[in-house]
């Protein structure tokens, strides 16, 4: 990781395509590239989308479809106008010299593109994913040279997008790797599962810091005060009302909902600020490979 470029940020809705795209590669074909989609802020580039694009490789040269890419970038404008090119994408672990001329393409039509790489091959027994930016080396006046500078990489997520991921999530212990959607009130039930689990694992790490045992950390502090204040108020009895007045069904679990969502938010959020301290995992890297060998990868 660097910290002398842009902190990219990628939705899981990109590694589930790219998975996608490299399970329907042509027979013969040793990786598949893409173009990612995103917006760019300051010093952080979100990925949101990508598409696949057609290309040829052999040990001598490189053949891409760019007139598809063209295509395609000027299809997904029509829908998302928001999303620009942001770099590309290749599956594998490595950055060969081919991937430096693919890079200069993507340079024409993107500001300082990033390029990000997935080990959908799991070659080092877990899913690397890795995104780089370029810059060029050399003595001016003589050859120039490309060199790849590794960036930091965050796991960001819509509300719409964790609901998929928790799905996925909830196969890796099936044998079968089918679960079909809950019903309305299945997810009340679990997600208020769900937010007993969490409210117990900040409750024991709470008392562990009133007892002595750890030491306090300003960060996980601010989290909960803001987990404290973000949830809506509400009586007892008006929820009980609420739920037992047949014109309201609707907006209760509305509200439950929200409610769940909101601290499901900041829960979530405060074990990926404290995850070296409580041991959390992330979800996201589940999605990546399941559909690859069956089975959830390593922690990276």
């Amino acid at each position: 990781m660097s910290v002398y470029g842009p902190i990219v940020k990628i939705h899981p809705v990109v590694f589930a395509s790219i998975v996608d795209s490299y399970e329907r590669r042509n027979e013969g074909a040793c990786r598949v590239i893409g173009t990612l989609l995103g917006t760019i802020d300051k010093h952080t580039v979100e990925v949101t989308n990508c598409f696949s694009v057609p290309h040829n490789e052999s040990e001598d040269e490189v053949a891409v479809d760019m007139e598809f890419a063209k295509n395609m970038y000027e299809l997904h404008k029509k829908v998302s106008p928001s999303e620009v090119i942001v770099g590309w994408y290749a599956t594998g672990y490595d950055i060969t010299e081919h991937s430096v001329l693919i890079h200069e393409y993507y340079s024409r039509e993107a500001q300082n593109p990033i390029h990000l790489t997935v080990d959908t091959a799991l070659q080092s027994g877990r899913m690397n994913i890795r995104a780089y930016v370029s810059a060029q080396m050399g003595v001016p006046g003589k050859t120039v040279g490309v060199m790849f500078t590794p960036l930091t990489t965050k796991y960001v997520y819509y509300d719409t997008e964790r609901i998929g991921v928790d799905l996925l999530h909830r196969t890796r212990n099936i044998p079968s790797r089918t679960n079909g959607l809950t019903t309305d009130l299945e997810q009340v039930g679990s997600a208020a599962s769900r937010i007993q689990e969490m409210l117990t694992t900040v409750l024991s790490y709470t008392e562990d810091v009133l007892s002595g045992k750890i030491a306090a950390d300003n960060t996980v502090g601010r989290f909960l005060m803001d987990l404290v204040n973000k949830v809506p108020k509400i009586t007892a009895e008006d929820f009980e009302s609420m739920l037992n007045s047949n014109i309201n069904v609707r907006e209760t679990f509305f509200f439950f909902f929200l409610h769940n969502d909101i601290y499901l938010n900041f829960l979530s959020d405060f074990e990926d600020e404290s995850c070296s301290r409580l041991g959390s995992t992330d979800p996201f890297s589940f999605i990546c490979s399941s559909s690859l060998h069956g089975a959830p990868p390593q922690a990276s």
